[in-house]
């Protein structure tokens, strides 16, 4: 069954929130030089005074309001997919030959990062442009969906509950995009699930391990560097989800300001920008992701992903769906063409656009919509055969 969902805090509930924000006991200065600009500011983490305005401009300023009415706009709902409860935003295109598109976010983001890009996707202005039915699901743990009580709810099993949801819907073959955590989903999905997989695009191809630099030509090899990097010095807070989910999501379930921190770092770093996450992503938008974590409380379920699925996608796993790979230069991980191909076995589309980073939906949701349109439609030019859709809902 599935059922209309409309999200609502409780007055009480935003009260406590600002309480909380007005009571946070703050550390020192950061020792980082005073002189310090662009990306050094941030070399200890969030700097103290970035955090303070956020902070209060949280408590004071943020409307909590405006994103529940855009939610209840997109048209959200609940249904029962393998034992667990899991929260989905669903629209559906006017279009008669709209294609069914299943979207997946990641860590530290959630269907947040999709409220601005809906709209287009489904009712592009340009009759000639592909136009989707979309779905997008909050990852067990995540925002609305079910905490699970369980182990075992990895990529894999995330994949196979989404055949589940879309079937559920009416659409027995789409399209899926995906990065971050998303991105292993997606890939599950295809590689898993060809005969309901039309094909994919993803922001995060990840290859196979263990393949030569040989292939590699020197901008390919910096790619690596870069990822290598990455993975040596910034990786410690996916160990930390990774190992100790529950003792991390004590902090995070509780502290409003360690929440907000923990996940601000990770949007300006991740992000395309010098000084600040804001420069490309709206304060409001960052706001509405990390006041959904404190609202449902999923601050430790939500970390469970890196505990079940860190590092875990299977080395074996060949995608032979149409493939559309797109990787951003500010991205954490880059994985170079000539190693994606030995997982990706049908690439129809390859880009590395000029800029972007971790968060595309969200940084440039113009452009990204146009890679993602662009990536699909050659997906679907390939000669994937269209689907056949039913309503159920």
């Amino acid at each position: 069954m599935i059922e209309r969902f409309e999200a609502r805090a409780t007055e009480e509930e935003l009260a406590d929130l600002r309480a909380r924000l007005a009571s946070a006991r703050f550390p020192e200065r950061e020792t980082t030089a005073r002189t310090a600009r662009g990306r050094d500011r941030w070399t200890q983490g969030v700097p103290l005074a970035d955090l303070v305005e956020l902070v209060e401009y949280w408590r004071t300023t943020y409307d909590w309001r405006a994103f529940e009415r855009r939610l209840h706009e997109i048209g959200q709902y609940r249904t029962v997919v393998d034992g667990l409860g899991i929260h989905f935003l669903h629209r559906r295109s006017s279009r008669p030959d709209a294609t069914p598109l299943v979207l997946t976010h990641g860590w530290p983001g959630s269907v947040a990062e999709f409220v601005d890009i809906i709209d287009d996707l489904t009712e592009p202005r340009d009759a000639e442009t592909p136009a989707f039915h979309v779905v997008a699901p909050s990852l067990p743990g995540f925002g609305f969906s079910s905490k699970p009580t369980e182990e075992g709810w990895g990529t894999e099993r995330i994949a196979a509950a989404w055949v589940g949801l879309m079937e559920r819907l009416g659409y027995d073959r789409f399209l899926a995009h995906g990065g971050d955590w998303g991105g292993p989903v997606t890939i599950a999905l295809a590689g898993r699930f060809p005969e309901r997989v039309i094909g994919i695009h993803t922001t995060t191809p990840v290859a196979p391990p263990g393949l030569s630099l040989d292939v590699l030509d020197p901008s390919e090899r910096r790619w690596v560097e870069q990822t290598r990097a990455f993975e040596a010095h910034r990786l410690a807070y996916a160990k930390v989800m990774a190992t100790a989910p529950q003792t991390i999501g004590y902090a995070l379930v509780d502290s409003p300001v360690g929440l907000l921190a923990w996940i601000v770092e990770k949007f300006f770093e991740w992000s395309d920008t010098k000084e600040s996450p804001f420069e490309t992503i709206s304060r409001d938008r960052v706001l509405d992701n990390v006041t959904l974590y404190w609202l449902t409380a999923t601050g430790a379920s939500a970390a469970r992903i890196y505990f079940e699925s860190h590092q875990s996608l299977d080395p074996d796993l060949r995608v032979t769906v149409p493939a559309a790979l797109t990787t951003y230069p500010h991205d954490i991980e880059k994985h170079p063409r000539p190693w994606a191909q030995e997982r990706f076995r049908r690439i129809v589309r390859w880009r590395a656009p000029e800029s972007g980073g971790h968060f595309p939906a969200m940084e440039m949701p113009d452009a990204f919509v146009r890679d993602l349109r662009e990536g699909l439609a050659a997906v679907l030019a390939s000669g994937a055969s269209p689907p056949v859709i039913s309503r159920r809902d």
